[in-house]
């Protein structure tokens, strides 16, 4: 699709914006029900495109993307009626006799970017957040998950027009004549070069933009740990989705004194969720393309591996992999993996683990196991990142009742049940002032017995 194209599109869309049809609650109900009918018809074709694209198995597939979205947009519907009404604030005196209100007001026109590596969840999550919000909405997946895209725009063309709900296929060309164009909002999720680009393009429209990045999201691990529950847990964040999820546990940075025995239990629990021969599982997924087969493989260090490093190119397949005696200086340290290996370091005290941690780009997802309330306390309060759990991983992310989203090099913004339909909307601040008084004090000529009844009302 061509930049004309793209902007007769987004013209369309403004103008069916603008006739306030997409407003009523009761429109982006039908709208989201409809969504939601057809989701559930074509589920099945939605699993076999992700297992087509990166491997995943049908419970995979259904927990961590068709589950999530259905989930977002029940709360959707069950809650937006109450998001979107008017809420009525305290007035102050020198303004009597008026009434103070903020009103939720759709942006307009949104285009929404999605990456690969959740490429239904990731597209429709957002989508559902902007359409309860009232928006119109061009949506664009990632070209790096063809089958998962091509499902996504036979569901959107089968539920919304053009002028509603649009889907822009393609790569890097329509991307950039997206970027080009103006829109009234634009959600990212990606990569952070990318999202520099994102937000330099949004800029010169002055575009407000949300952006779900990454980083190396620490998973830290103290003496006082439940060590088997920990590893578990672990290794079902860190090798979920072949290691491409954007919270996964980056690196373990564990007390030196428990290293051995929580490699120990790593090394059981891979095992235990994937097999022996985890290359041999059906439900282990792969990685997206040949480029990042190649880039994760250059991380792994023979002379440090634990465990894994089995690899099939044929397949992308790379087996879940465990490295330790890593160093923050190591090449798999520079850089987010997003991949099924898992490097180990280690910290001498709590107190230097967190100041390591603060001076690093602050990542998207911090997990932390531990007995202690102290540890948890000084961790959670000390450390800057999106956002994470105590003693589990991933999970924070799997509610519509919490925003979820990065700050710093992670990202800006944040979206998920009401968090999600406040990004998407501008909050209007009104005041309704009556007509049946109007004091005099703040019109010239001022006289002194106003000053003294101004300075009054404002003290």
């Amino acid at each position: 699709m061509d930049a004309e194209r793209i902007r007769r599109l987004a013209d369309a869309q403004r103008q069916f914006f603008y006739t306030g049809k997409t407003l009523p609650v009761a429109f982006r109900a039908a709208a989201l029900k409809k969504l939601q009918g057809c989701i559930k018809r074509r589920q099945e074709e939605i699993l076999e495109a992700l297992r087509a694209d990166l491997g995943k198995s049908r419970t995979e597939g259904y927990m961590c993307e068709v589950g999530l979205t259905l989930s977002e947009i029940s709360h959707m519907l069950s809650h937006m009626r109450s998001y979107a009404r008017e809420k009525t604030v305290a007035t102050p005196l020198a303004q009597f006799p008026s009434r103070s209100f903020v009103k939720l007001s759709p942006y307009g026109v949104v285009l929404i970017m999605s990456p690969w590596n959740y490429p239904f969840l990731l597209t429709m999550e957002p989508l559902v957040d902007a359409l309860a919000a009232g928006n119109t909405a061009v949506v664009k997946p990632s070209a790096y998950s063809p089958h998962t895209g091509r499902i996504v725009l036979q569901i959107l063309e089968e539920c919304f027009p053009e002028n509603y709900v649009a889907v822009v296929t393609g790569g890097r060309a329509e991307n950039t004549c997206l970027l080009q164009e103006r829109f009234d909002y634009i959600f990212f999720t990606g990569s952070q070069a990318v999202g520099k680009e994102v937000m330099t393009r949004a800029s010169e429209h002055l575009t407000p933009v949300t952006l779900e990045l990454g980083g190396k999201s620490p998973c830290i691990v103290d003496e006082t740990a439940d060590l088997k529950l920990a590893a578990r847990r672990i290794v079902f964040g860190k090798f979920l989705n072949c290691g491409q999820t954007c919270v996964a546990p980056d690196y373990v940075y564990c007390d030196a004194k428990v290293q051995d025995a929580l490699l120990e239990e790593i090394q059981k629990q891979i095992v235990r969720q994937f097999g022996a021969a985890p290359l041999e599982n059906p439900d282990y997924g792969k990685i997206i393309n040949e480029k990042h087969f190649e880039r994760i493989c250059r991380l792994i260090c023979p002379e440090k591996l634990v465990c894994g490093g089995q690899t099939r190119k044929e397949e992308l397949r790379i087996a879940p992999t465990v490295m330790k005696n890593v160093t923050f200086e190591d090449a798999v340290m520079q850089e987010e993996i997003f991949g099924p290996l898992l490097p180990v370091l280690t910290y001498p005290s709590l107190e230097e683990a967190v100041e390591k941690i603060n001076s690093m780009a602050h990542p998207l997802a911090l997990y932390l196991f531990t007995k202690s309330r102290l540890h948890a306390k000084t961790v959670m309060s000390r450390c800057s990142f999106g956002g994470g759990c105590i003693n589990d991983t991933i999970i924070h992310l799997a509610t519509s009742g919490m925003g979820f989203g990065g700050v710093g090099e992670s990202g800006m913004g944040a979206y998920h049940g009401k968090e999600g339909f406040l990004t998407f909307s501008h909050k209007k601040s009104i005041v309704d002032k009556k007509l049946w008084l109007d004091l005099p004090m703040r019109y010239q000529p001022y006289r002194k017995i106003y000053d003294k009844m101004i300075r009054l009302f404002l003290h």
